[in-house]
């Protein structure tokens, strides 16, 4: 079978990283504009934990009908139609005086981006070499991490002049233009690169496997837990909860936090770089090209709770800087995807990434609101703001070691499909 490459493979990338660049955006923007929204709509801790996480609320509820269409009308028809959702949910949240009005568009944003990885994932899968799809992988997050650079520094100065709502405008026509190049600039790929459907013995064509198939799977349901409660922690953290801990434990004000989390989303996009030319060189499914991919993955988590444990017990004002560590591990997510992904046939990858997508996200919407209720509740018992976040961080942390704990544990395989 042909593969991309060149310009064409190029082009392809592009169009799908420039969406998933401002689906990101989307995704961190509230750890930076947090303080104005609270002060603007009066919102409490909980409010906003529960603002922030529409976005993933309904991202993850796409997640399955999602894989139907990506598999059926394919990515690029998939992920146009949606982002016009994105589009005007951010038109709405830019207009919004109330908790309801912009939970409303943040729930319209997550599900018109709800394709911006997983549209690439099954186009990538059809389009691109095996070989290449941990390293595709790693260039998707270092777009997407690009997304989050942008909005730290960038959005915090931008504030002043046009505040919160026009930076939504602005994001609103540019979703739209990546709706226009995704559809336009794609469709001549599509059409040369799409995979013929098998026919059956009568000569109708064969029906694509369903989701039943994903979820029975040994490997599905051993990484399952691992993306519910370690990823969707992570994605909690960096889109929302990592600005208020440096306000609120660490006492840094709201331009020290914003040049934080801009070093540490870029420390982030440098280690998916580095991801992105050493795994397809160094990690393999089975072990056949150095690592294992459950080693990998093994190492990097077992990092990643470490440096965690170490930004809820150290609270001095250096203590930011534990937090470069835990972009440096938690980037072994990636691989989790790509072996999922790898562990089923092309035809079945659009359902399999957002079968696996959909756990993420629901994980992301309870932790991110959870960690909200929690710091909310402590402080109602008498602790103090900081003592209330570190002992919400520390009961997420505890979760995700029992998690990694149970992943060891089980002994189920990847496959090469």
């Amino acid at each position: 079978m042909q593969f991309l490459s060149g310009a064409l493979a190029v082009r392809v990338f592009l169009c799908f990283a420039s969406a998933y660049f401002l689906s990101y955006a989307f995704r961190s923007i509230n750890a930076v504009i947090a303080p104005a929204l609270m002060d603007d709509v009066g919102l409490s801790a909980a409010d906003l934990g529960l603002l922030s996480s529409a976005y993933f609320l309904t991202f993850a509820a796409l997640q399955l009908p999602l894989g139907i269409w990506l598999d059926k009308y394919g990515p690029r028809r998939t992920e146009t139609a949606l982002l016009i959702f994105a589009a005007a949910g951010a038109a709405l949240f830019a207009v919004s005086d109330s908790l309801s009005g912009l939970w409303l568009g943040r729930a319209l944003i997550g599900i018109g981006v709800s394709a911006c990885l997983m549209a690439p994932y099954k186009a990538y899968r059809q389009w691109f070499a095996p070989e290449r799809q941990a390293q595709l992988a790693s260039w998707m997050l270092v777009a997407g991490t690009s997304g989050a650079l942008a909005s730290t520094v960038p959005v915090n100065a931008a504030l002043p002049s046009i505040g919160w709502r026009g930076v939504f405008w602005i994001m609103s026509g540019m979703i739209l233009l990546c709706a226009a190049a995704i559809f336009f600039l794609l469709r001549k790929v599509e059409i040369s690169y799409a995979i013929p459907q098998t026919p059956t013995a009568s000569g109708a064509k064969a029906e694509t496997p369903g989701y039943l198939q994903v979820f029975r799977h040994p490997y599905f349901r051993r990484v399952a837990v691992l993306g519910v409660i370690n990823h969707g922690s992570f994605i909690a953290l960096q889109t929302l909860w990592a600005g208020p801990w440096m306000n609120t434990v660490l006492g840094m004000d709201k331009d020290q936090t914003a040049q934080i989390l801009f070093i540490f989303n870029f420390c982030l996009m440098l280690t998916y770089l580095c991801l992105a030319w050493w795994a397809p060189r160094k990690v393999s499914q089975d072990g056949s090209r150095g690592w294992p991919v459950i080693r990998a993955i093994i190492v990097g988590l077992i990092g990643t709770v470490l440096t965690q444990a170490a930004i809820v017990f150290i609270t001095a004002p250096w203590a930011w800087m534990l937090w470069l560590p835990f972009a440096f591990f938690v980037t072994v997510t990636t691989l989790v995807q790509t072996s999922v992904s790898l562990s089923f046939p092309s035809a079945l990858a659009g359902r399999a990434n957002s079968a696996f997508n959909f756990l993420l996200f629901v994980g992301a919407f309870i932790m991110q609101w959870g960690v909200g209720l929690l710091i909310d509740l402590l402080q109602a018992t008498g602790a103090a703001p900081a003592d209330a976040m570190r002992g919400a961080f520390g009961i997420c942390l505890l979760l995700q070691i029992a998690t990694l704990i149970g992943f060891i544990a089980n002994r189920s395989q990847p496959r090469q499909a």
